[in-house]
């Protein structure tokens, strides 16, 4: 049965509330027309993939690649002598010594000349091309869980990270997962930072695109209780619930806190729907259970099982 590439990219960006689309990448050997993609002309690859993350369906062509860093590392032309010396990056003030820059640049992973002629770049989620790649830019929270899918699909094997903070979507998203065969995430590079509207707390990854229904799979699983459990807080909240205790300090100090404690006890022992106010000083301890269980301290709001941890006897 065939995948249905666009209903995965649905499912990705629903599960998530991915704030852009995950963007589908086709490595292309031969130069032929795409269907409804427009031509780009003098684009950055990373420039594309900001089109594509925003529903456009797009082609990049070889001569249209306009950043020579990215067009050599997808092989279309030789690297220029300016940046192959590190003089560019010290240029650019992302290097201060010229060596630096050399040795970025010869680590850097590149396809083979020849091996494509050009790139097709599309919204996952409104067109069913198969991809060789998957890119997600998006909130860092949001590609956690991908990570960690990953992480579920590898068995549990750590998930490795590679990067020159250089070419962060073309090589570290695109070029490191094909060539690699794996996730791969980087928190962006100077580039696409000053290229294109990549948010400040916006980074980027790219997985092979034959591993998308596994991770959708895995997703859907940490969608039942994972995600949500860990966007709600609970932890944090329970912190600062001790905190508003203990600064008000008449829960923790009252010498009648044991008595008030048994009681409540008590009450949920007799009846699993309750309403009781007890009003003792300035301190209102009000509860609700099970779904409206609070303690109101000098109108501050805080969940109510807290009284039994922090409570003292």
């Amino acid at each position: 049965m065939a995948v249905e590439f666009r209903k995965l990219g649905e499912g990705m960006k629903n599960i998530l509330d991915l704030k852009w689309s995950p963007v589908g990448v086709r490595l292309m050997a031969a130069e032929k027309d795409v269907p409804n993609a427009e031509v780009l002309t003098k684009h950055r690859y990373c420039q594309a993939v900001m089109k594509a993350r925003k529903g456009y369906n797009v082609l990049l062509k070889k001569d249209e690649l306009s950043c020579p860093a990215a067009a050599s590392s997808c092989g279309f032309r030789e690297l220029t002598d300016n940046l192959k010396s590190g003089k560019a990056l010290v240029g650019f003030g992302i290097v201060s010594d010229e060596a630096v820059g050399q040795r970025m640049f010869a680590g850097m992973p590149k396809l083979q000349p020849g091996l494509i002629k050009q790139i097709h770049l599309f919204p996952l989620d409104r067109f069913d091309y198969n991809p060789d790649v998957v890119i997600v830019e998006d909130e860092v929270e949001k590609l956690m869980w991908i990570v960690l899918a990953y992480l579920n699909m590898k068995g549990g094997e750590r998930v490795q990270a590679s990067t020159a903070v250089l070419q962060a979507a073309c090589v570290d998203a695109t070029i490191i997962p094909y060539l690699e065969n794996r996730l791969n995430y980087s928190f962006g590079c100077y580039g696409c930072r000053d290229a294109t509207d990549i948010g400040m707390n916006e980074a980027i990854l790219g997985f092979p695109g034959r591993f998308l229904p596994s991770i959708i799979e895995i997703l859907k699983y940490l969608s039942k209780k994972a995600i949500p459990m860990s966007r709600s807080k609970q932890a944090y909240q329970h912190l600062l619930s001790y905190q508003m205790v203990a600064n008000e300090g008449h829960a923790v100090k009252s010498p009648n806190s044991g008595r008030i404690k048994n009681l409540f006890k008590t009450i949920l022992r007799a009846t699993s729907i309750f309403k009781v106010k007890i009003e003792r000083k300035n301190v209102l301890f009000q509860v609700g259970y099970p779904s409206k269980s609070k303690l109101r301290l000098n109108d501050m709001t805080i969940v109510f099982y807290e009284l039994f941890t922090y409570v003292g006897d």
